[in-house]
């Protein structure tokens, strides 16, 4: 079952800018068929491995500001791999490079996506009650 994330305070400005277009792009691609969806989302999220690697501040910095910058006027649901995927691309914005992550686990069984930074550090894998029950990551673009 996915929970409900509500947005935090406003993120630092310097941020805003690009969280709010990465959101932009993770929302265009929901629009997209399903079978194109979650392929143009990882070859997306592959493109950018050559850049820098970021650090654990600024990735959960972005991922709050990523959250926090979630439209009201979307009608539909945002979910862990929207968030996850517009980290991606909000961090590939400033020039710096963090992991998509796509896992699982069996009971209860669920789906989830959270982004690592390249030091292996995990941000956004404890919603939707990982915390209690793991996380398995079955593909990380690196």
């Amino acid at each position: 079952m996915t929970q409900m994330i509500h947005a935090p305070a406003q993120p630092p400005r310097r941020l805003r800018l690009f969280a709010a277009c990465a959101m932009l792009l993770a929302l265009s691609i929901r629009l997209l068929p399903s079978a194109w969806r979650m392929r143009t989302r990882l070859v997306f999220a592959r493109s950018v491995r050559r850049l820098p690697a970021a650090g654990l501040p600024l990735v959960e910095d972005m991922y709050q500001a990523v959250v926090a910058c979630q439209p009201l006027w979307w009608r539909g649901q945002i979910d862990c791999k929207d968030r996850s995927f517009a980290t991606v691309a909000a961090i590939a914005l400033t020039g710096r490079r963090c992991h998509l992550v796509l896992g699982a686990r069996t009971l209860p069984a669920a789906f989830h996506a959270w982004v690592v930074t390249a030091q292996g550090e995990h941000v956004g894998n404890a919603e939707a009650g990982g915390a209690d029950h793991p996380w398995t990551p079955i593909y990380t673009t690196r």
